[in-house]
């Protein structure tokens, strides 16, 4: 069991790691088409919001291993239409397409809840999504370092080649899994609305979700610029080693998990809420240093992965028949939240620099914690 979980992680941060690829390349993006690509990292989290509603709750319906291998080929295959785009309207909608496949970790996540014991759920969960957020950091450092090297399209050529050699390994190291109900696609996407109709608990645990990571696309999806304005003057490179920095965030994972298993999702939800506003206060205060960047991008990170374990952990409680269709719920309305904060995120630059980003940060947080209640007759779930 260790070793597939540690499997469903590894294969989690490779995939995650498409959607953020772009994000400390915007500036050399730009240069190459003479144009302002601040807004491909909203098209990108919006094309993973759409893939999830689509495709994600094939999942309960569909056998999983298969559902998992065709998803890393297909992402293979938008990899490569990145790196061969001629043009910035078709890289942004090559970059749509790329969110749409990158499914794999939300099919990964319910298959590990479904095949782990309530007990260790908590772990389980914070080990993989501990991957993930992995995955996420290090795709920035990965992409800035090859892309200052060899250009930006380089590191969709190694994406491309990576999720082909992915989906080899998912094929012959995952086991095989029945389907959990038997519905038609058509009533499959209708369950899915009663879900949230029915489900207070998911709807809570969303929404937060969705704000948490809405908050952490507002910083990401901006420090390319604020690394290149004074009094840094930095580019690529650098911005991808911060994705080094933030991975100490994902080291609270397994502990958030273990927090959660031990008290309850509410009480580490809260506390997440909480080191994420800080982060946005450290930001503000002491953006004009290195080390105010620093320790704002380790609390910050550490907040929001706290926040989507416990987010997690809690929903996977609720419908065991249904893992697939209320990750769907979740990871829509969490990228949907993503794609929010990095517009917003660019629209704070462009309006008051570092100052209006960190307004934006600020407000989405705030607004978690308005959601979270944390007096409501749910605080111990």
């Amino acid at each position: 069991m260790t070793r597939l979980v540690w499997i469903m992680a590894v294969a989690c941060g490779v995939s995650v790691a498409n959607i953020y690829y772009n994000q400390p390349l915007l500036a050399q993006i730009g240069v190459t088409f003479a144009r302002d690509a601040a807004y491909l990292p909203m098209y990108t989290q919006l094309g993973v919001a759409i893939g999830m509603f689509l495709f994600v709750p094939l999942g309960d319906i569909l056998e999983r291993r298969r559902l998992i291998v065709t998803a890393c080929l297909a992402t293979a295959a938008t990899a490569t239409l990145i790196a061969l785009a001629p043009s910035l309207p078709l890289l942004a909608l090559a970059s749509a397409l790329i969110g749409i496949t990158s499914v794999v970790p939300h099919l990964v996540l319910p298959f590990a809840a479904q095949i782990s014991a309530p007990e260790i759920r908590g772990r389980v969960v914070g080990t993989i999504l501990g991957g993930l957020l992995i995955g996420i950091l290090l795709a920035r450092t990965a992409s800035g370092l090859i892309g200052a090297a060899f250009g930006w399209r380089a590191v969709y050529w190694m994406a491309a080649a990576l999720m082909a050699s992915l989906g080899a390994v998912l094929s012959r190291q995952l086991p095989r899994s029945a389907p959990t109900i038997a519905l038609r696609y058509p009533d499959l996407l209708r369950s899915i609305l009663a879900l949230i109709r029915q489900q207070p608990l998911l709807r809570e645990a969303a929404l937060i979700g969705g704000l948490l990571f809405g908050s952490f696309s507002v910083f990401w999806a901006t420090l390319i610029f604020r690394l290149a304005a004074p009094p840094f003057h930095y580019g690529a490179r650098t911005a991808g080693l911060f994705g080094l920095i933030g991975a100490a965030g994902a080291l609270v994972a397994p502990a958030a998990g273990r927090i959660t298993d031990r008290k309850s999702p509410r009480y580490t939800i809260g506390i997440a809420i909480c080191v994420t506003i800080l982060s946005y206060l450290c930001f503000w205060l002491f953006g004009n240093s290195f080390a105010g960047l620093i320790a704002g991008v380790v609390l910050l990170d550490a907040g929001v992965q706290a926040g989507h374990v416990a987010n997690q952990t809690r929903i996977y409680g609720l419908i065991p028949e249904a893992r697939g269709r209320l990750n769907t719920v979740y990871m829509v309305t969490y990228f949907a939240g993503g794609a929010l904060g990095s517009a917003l995120g660019a629209w704070g630059w462009s309006a008051a620099r570092w100052t209006g980003v960190c307004i934006a940060g600020l407000c989405l947080s705030a607004a978690a914690l308005a959601v979270h209640r944390p007096l409501s007759r749910r605080q111990f779930q």
